[in-house]
């Protein structure tokens, strides 16, 4: 994912000219850039016609260099405005198999909402992939002539607010989160729309992993966690989010809303069905699931 500090290219990289970055490294068995146009065509196509992908369109991408490279070509492709970016893990032994520990994927303008009184309806795929997670969407500003923050109080002047939020992960692919990481990066990261709830006060960012987050589904507990067991939080996931959009040569996109990473867990949900996610101290936001 992230290049190697003073390369010129990410581990197993291919050439792709997206329009965003030109990469070129040579790496035996990679996806070539027609394949990678043809994946990222269908996605797109699919996406815009709100219809399912039985099968994935192509070979899957095996590195995320090829991952991204598709990425981007459906940024390209889409000339849509992102709002910002979500942000996941990529579990052991992959992480270390693919060099690293997150992904990213971009949320289109038009697919943030702010909930304000009755939940919001947020469609997904029928016949795809739909899930929805509690997450904290702290929006990011790029402070003129700053550094790539190193740690959390570097961070937080990267930080202009942050809210208690739920992600909308649906893909046209049903298999998108069985085929792992690399396929959950060629499909725009699995995301599809991002409802913010109430913002977590300033005297409260430092002890975020204490929050206590719950999220019920259709009235039924799906899953209680922390942050504090992420990785190295969500001010970690931002600093991650900078820094592989700086090595795309994407860091114009980078302000905005970056969803932090799912708390209590990729919970699968179907249309018809609510979801809350509460955040001790902070509040309750919500959305109900539609096709």
């Amino acid at each position: 994912m992230a290049r190697w500090p003073g390369s010129t290219c990410f581990p197993g990289c291919v050439h792709y000219d997206t329009g965003f970055l030109t990469v070129n490294c040579n790496f035996e068995g990679i996806m070539d850039s027609q394949a990678a146009q043809r994946i990222a065509q269908a996605f797109v196509t699919a996406r815009t016609n709100g219809t399912a992908l039985a099968d994935y369109p192509g070979d899957r991408p095996r590195t995320l260099s090829e991952a991204y490279g598709v990425q981007d070509i459906a940024l390209r492709l889409w000339d849509r405005p992102v709002g910002g970016w979500k942000v996941g893990k990529i579990p052991p032994p992959r992480d270390e198999e693919l060099g690293a520990n997150r992904l990213i994927g971009p949320i289109f303008a038009d697919t943030i909402y702010e909930q304000v009184g009755s939940p919001i309806a947020m469609p997904v795929f029928a016949d795809g992939f739909a899930a929805a997670e509690a997450e904290f969407a702290i929006r990011i500003r790029v402070p003129e002539g700053a550094a790539l923050p190193t740690s959390d109080a570097e961070t937080y002047d990267w930080v202009e607010e942050i809210r208690i939020a739920i992600e909308i992960a649906s893909s046209p692919y049903p298999g998108i989160n069985r085929d792992g990481p690399c396929v959950t990066v060629s499909d725009h990261g699995n995301n599809a729309g991002l409802v913010l709830g109430p913002v977590v006060p300033r005297e409260m960012w430092d002890g975020i992993n204490d929050i206590a987050v719950e999220t019920i589904i259709a009235g039924e507990t799906a899953g209680k966690a922390s942050t504090a067991t992420m990785l190295d939080g969500p001010f970690g996931a931002v600093r991650f989010l900078v820094d592989n959009l700086s090595q795309r040569g994407l860091m114009a996109q980078a302000p905005g809303w970056v969803s932090s990473g799912a708390i209590t867990g990729v919970h699968e949900v179907a249309a018809g069905q609510p979801v809350e996610a509460r955040f001790a101290g902070v509040g309750t936001v919500s959305a109900l699931i539609s096709n």
